[in-house]
């Protein structure tokens, strides 16, 4: 069937795009309800994008959602694969509240999840669509990617407490070096405890240049596997015309109770926030009881209205 784009709204047509570049790498579409049971959101609000949830009360006396996320919608309702792998994507909107938390807004994501047997090739493939997914909104991207189990390693060997760590995340989120060493001094660690974390946050940049760095401070922290799994999931990239838009950058954190592994974050110029956020979330299925693997990415189509709107100046 042919589509003529010109009748299209540049949302639908981008998500239209998403979705064939989705269903060429074999992805099948899930459709979802609006609703959700309060409750899964309610244990897990430290997942959600915002704290505000749009609730009322059913006819049979449930409280009920407006759902503010996909992703633990998806996790609650498939089922294990075991040995298998789910390629799903959708194309789903989600209610949450606004930046200026004086109501409530809806947004559009696209996105994928992998579910079941997540191995190498799983995630290489999965970053090579995140990357072809941004080379689809505009060819002036960046794709940052990071390996939060390295990352976690390095904090949890300053971290006295749990939240200490939560605060040396929020600094290296934003770069701010030099607050995680006042945090470390503050908590009378010895000068330099931190010293390999803060070479890991302070080398960032493509792989080809930086991998062989990462290593060393890998295997100075007993940290060599985290690192040569980032190195084998970037490696289809090399050589490629994508490989220039590729930096490895270890503030495209998550939260460490729900993510691990690789995690990553797309860009497009002239948008201060990522467009697409992804990433491997294994401790999210073990805290819903799944045994599963899964890693996944979603794109925020509403954040490209300011791509359009610049682009109308």
């Amino acid at each position: 069937m042919e589509i003529n784009e010109a009748v299209l709204e540049e949302k639908e047509r981008t998500g239209f795009l998403l979705r064939e570049l989705f269903h060429r790498h074999g992805f099948s579409r899930y459709r979802m309800g609006k609703f959700e049971e309060y409750d899964l959101y309610s244990r897990n609000k430290d997942f959600l994008m915002s704290d505000g949830v749009i609730t009322f009360t059913d006819t049979g006396g449930r409280l009920m959602a407006l759902k503010p996320d996909v992703t633990l919608s998806m996790v609650k309702n498939l089922r294990d694969c075991g040995e298998g792998l789910q390629k799903l994507y959708y194309h789903e909107n989600v209610y949450r509240v606004s930046a200026g938390a004086d109501g409530f807004r809806e947004e559009t994501q696209v996105g994928v999840e992998c579910m079941g047997r997540v191995d190498g090739k799983v995630i290489s493939e999965v970053l090579r669509m995140a990357a072809e997914s941004l080379a689809t909104l505009s060819p002036s991207y960046v794709l940052e990617i990071s390996h939060l189990d390295l990352l976690s390693a390095l904090v949890d060997g300053v971290a006295l407490d749990d939240g200490m760590r939560k605060s040396i995340l929020a600094c290296a989120g934003e770069k701010n070096l030099h607050g995680i060493s006042e945090i470390c001094r503050a908590a009378g660690l010895h000068p330099g405890a931190e010293e390999g974390l803060l070479a890991l946050l302070g080398t960032y940049g493509p792989p080809r240049a930086i991998l062989p760095t990462i290593r060393q401070i890998a295997a100075a922290n007993g940290c060599a596997e985290a690192a040569q799994s980032l190195s084998q999931s970037v490696a289809g990239f090399m050589g490629t015309e994508a490989e220039e838009k590729i930096w490895i950058d270890f503030s495209a954190t998550g939260d460490l109770k729900y993510y691990n592994g690789i995690a990553f974050k797309g860009f497009l110029w002239g948008i201060p926030d990522p467009v697409l956020s992804g990433g491997q979330y294994d401790a999210l299925m073990r805290r819903m009881r799944r045994k599963d693997r899964a890693i996944g990415f979603a794109v925020f189509l509403n954040r490209l209205d300011r791509l359009t709107e610049k682009g109308e100046k």
